[in-house]
This record gives structure tokens, sequence and C-alpha cells, in this order.
């Protein structure tokens, strides 16, 4: 099986709990690490599926890479290589697919929930994983923009502070949320807490403080693991498949 390419924007924004779970199931993955220069791979099909994680910086900046990764994202989707993106990871494939990136409402940073739409791509994509009657999933956040739905695809969670929280598009997924995280990323994030909310103040809801944020991990992550290897598992056959 060809390579997973991972593309890491930042260093502590790494593929976490993502690599652990093609780890476990012996798959191979390439780390491709923007924020140490390395260079947009010229061809899709080098690869079985691309993985885009987050970042602090917005697809809209006049980076260089950013218009590179939208058109290798582009080239793998019209050759139905699975693509992958959690949060700017999500908005660089928006932005690809002609999608807009705008200010959201308002900042979400630490633990939240988002509820499942219902609609064609919702059931193939969470499977069982979800109590049916309340279609509420736990989810890490840690964003202050978001990406419109682009033409064709569906929105798959949304909730009362981002509407757009995740959207597919055959076999292909964005998330504005984290559902990558592992205890070591939240502990290391959390430290650069006070500047993300500089300004920011009264707090909303839908921001946490970092004793709030580390004080819930240990009930709330076990929940979205279950969420992650769902999702994972799904995007994953797209791949094995090519």
């Amino acid at each position: 099986m060809k390579p997973i390419a991972i593309f890491r924007h930042t260093k502590t924004e790494g593929p976490g709990y993502f690599a652990t779970f093609l780890d476990q199931r012996s798959i191979p993955w390439q780390l491709i690490a923007i924020d140490q220069g390395e260079s947009i791979p010229s061809r899709a099909e080098a690869f079985a599926g691309l993985c885009l994680m987050g970042g602090p910086m917005s697809v809209n900046d006049p980076l260089p890479w950013i218009d590179q990764e939208c058109a290798l994202i582009c080239s793998a989707v019209d050759r139905g290589i699975p693509v992958i993106g959690h949060c700017l990871g999500g908005q660089l494939m928006s932005k690809a697919l002609s999608g807009v990136i705008t200010q959201s409402p308002v900042k979400e940073i630490g633990w939240g929930t988002i509820h499942a739409e219902n609609n064609a791509s919702t059931g193939p994509w969470l499977g069982s994983c979800l109590d049916e009657s309340s279609g509420l999933a736990n989810v890490f956040q840690w964003h202050g923009e978001t990406f419109s739905i682009p033409s064709g695809a569906q929105r798959i969670f949304t909730n009362e502070f981002c509407a757009n929280q995740m959207f597919s598009l055959g076999p292909h997924l964005a998330m504005q949320c984290h559902v990558e995280m592992d205890p070591e990323m939240i502990s290391e994030w959390c430290k650069t807490w006070r500047a993300e909310v500089n300004g920011v103040d009264p707090l909303p809801a839908s921001v946490q403080t970092p004793e709030q944020m580390l004080a819930q991990t240990r009930t709330r992550l076990p929940a979205m693991r279950l969420l992650a290897d769902q999702l994972y598992s799904v995007w994953i056959k797209g791949c094995i498949s090519n």
C-alpha cells in the first residue's frame, strides 16, 4: 500500500492520534513537515491518501505553500484519492473546493459538543458510534475561523457556535474540530491559551480555561476516540481500495 501523506503546518499540531490509528493497523505514512520548509509533493498519485493537520495561520494568509497544497488537494479529489482535514486542514479543503473561509461568530476553544445532521452522508460516516436519540458527539475545538460547505458536499456535524463543523464529499472528510488530540497535545496547546484569548473579554461560553480543558480530558477523551476511530476507519477504506 502506498503511504498516507500527513501534512504538518506547525510543530505543535502533529498527527497525534491519527498516526496512532495508522500504526495500530500497520498502515504506512509519511510526514511532510511544512513548518520545516519541506516542499509540497508534485503528485497526489504517490500516496494512498492525504491528511492535513491544523495550524495557527489562516488559509487567507499570503503563504506560498497554501495555493500549492490546495492544488494538490484538487488533484487528489480529481483522481479519487481520499483527503481528510483537521481544522486548518478542513479549511484548506474547503478553499481548494471553491469554498470560503471567514471569521467564526465566536472562538471555540476546549471541549464541546457537536450535533449530527440527518442526511444521506451522516449514516455511512458515523455508523452506530453515536447515541441516536441525541446525535451528540464530544470533540475538542481550537479555532477562530470557519469554512463554508463547498458545492456538492454535505454537512455532517453542526453546533450553536459554529454551524459548519464537518463536511464530506464522497471519500473526502473535512473537520473544523480536532478529533486527533491526545493529552500531551492538549497540555501543550494550553500554554498558548492566554495569547489566544487576548482581547476576548468576557470569555464566551464556547471558550474554556486551561484548567477546565485539562480537568475534562480524562472523562471526555474516550468518547472522542470512539468517534475518531469511526471516522478514520471509514476514511481509510477509501485509501485501501485505491
